[in-house]
Formats: structure tokens, C-alpha cells, sequence
């Protein structure tokens, strides 16, 4: 896999530092090197949030992710903000239920899923986070798709042991979304 950088972004309240948690704790499990840097605007909910995870095979250098090789757009600005920073070559995720606009770039893979609109129709509201990042473990290598169950079980709290089934349903509806 050598190194990927994945950028998560969005407005907070969409579980944009979770799922970046998520998938930065399937690397430690795989024995990657990890690095997870979350940041968000001082408002939290509603306002700003991403969150950079590198996965890579040796020593992360630096955790801050410039130009990632996988977006992950959850709202319009962090398209427009995102979109030309990310590599040519790279991979675009966008929730096409709050962005109606396509990517503008031909020179990277985009993918579209309609993640929020998903996620009330199977009552999963909260979940869209996790139904794009099922899509985006459909179309890239970052980890295997067999252990999302491990690594959901590492960072579902005790107290919201409810949730591990709800998530794990989001990304499989995610996954086998066409």
C-alpha cells in the first residue's frame, strides 16, 4: 500500500473525526503507521471540521495531509476548498446529496453517493458519515473490508454499544452502493 493520505471533510456534527478515527485505528490494528489529526472551527457543530489520516507501510513524517490522495467531501465548501489540492491521480468521494455540483477535475477518479438522503431513508440519520466511507472502502485499498468489524469494536464507547450495529449497517450499505 506504501502511503496514503485521506482527508475527511465537512461541517461538524457530521461525524467527520470519527470516521477519520475509525479508519486510523484499523491501521494501528493492521500494524500501519498511523496518523490521525483532527481539527474543526470553534463553533463544533455546524461549523468547520476535517481530519487527516495517513496510512502508510513506514514512519509518518508529518501528520498534516496538504494534498490528499482521497477526499472525502461532505458538504459544498470542503469541495470547493478540497478539490484542487487533491493529487492528480487521487480519488474524489462527494455526498451527492448535499453537493449538487460534479467535480470539476478530469484528471481524478470522482464518486458520488447520495450518503445523507441514505441515511434517513434506512433510518441511519447520523450515519452518513459511515455510508461514504463504505463507498470509499469499495474503491481504494485502505483497509480490508473484513475487519471493519474490529476496528468499529475499538471505538464504539460501552456506553453507545448500540451504535456498533447501526454503524456497521451504514458501511455495508455504503460498500454495496452502486
Amino acid at each position: 500500500m506504501s502511503t496514503k493520505q485521506v482527508l475527511f471533510a465537512g461541517f461538524g456534527g457530521q461525524g467527520i473525526l470519527f470516521t477519520g478515527k475509525f479508519l486510523a485505528y484499523e491501521g494501528l490494528l493492521s500494524g500501519r503507521e498511523v496518523s490521525w489529526l483532527p481539527s474543526y472551527g470553534p463553533e463544533m457543530r455546524g461549523g468547520t471540521a476535517n481530519c487527516s489520516v495517513i496510512l502508510s507501510d513506514t514512519p509518518v513524517g508529518s501528520p498534516i495531509v496538504t494534498n490528499p490522495d482521497i477526499l472525502i467531501a461532505m458538504n459544498l465548501p470542503s469541495l470547493d476548498k478540497y478539490e484542487d489540492a487533491t493529487v492528480s491521480g487521487g480519488q474524489i468521494f462527494v455526498d451527492s446529496s448535499l453537493i449538487e455540483r460534479k467535480v470539476k477535475r478530469s484528471d481524478v477518479e470522482a464518486n458520488y453517493i447520495p450518503a445523507t438522503k441514505l441515511a434517513a431513508d434506512e433510518n441511519l440519520t447520523g450515519l452518513a458519515n459511515m455510508i461514504i466511507l463504505g463507498k470509499v472502502l469499495r474503491h481504494t485499498e485502505l483497509m480490508d473490508y473484513k475487519n471493519v468489524g474490529r476496528a468499529m469494536a475499538k471505538i464504539v464507547s460501552a456506553k453507545r454499544k448500540n451504535l456498533y450495529d447501526l454503524n456497521l449497517k451504514a458501511i455495508e450499505l455504503g460498500y454495496s452502493y452502486e
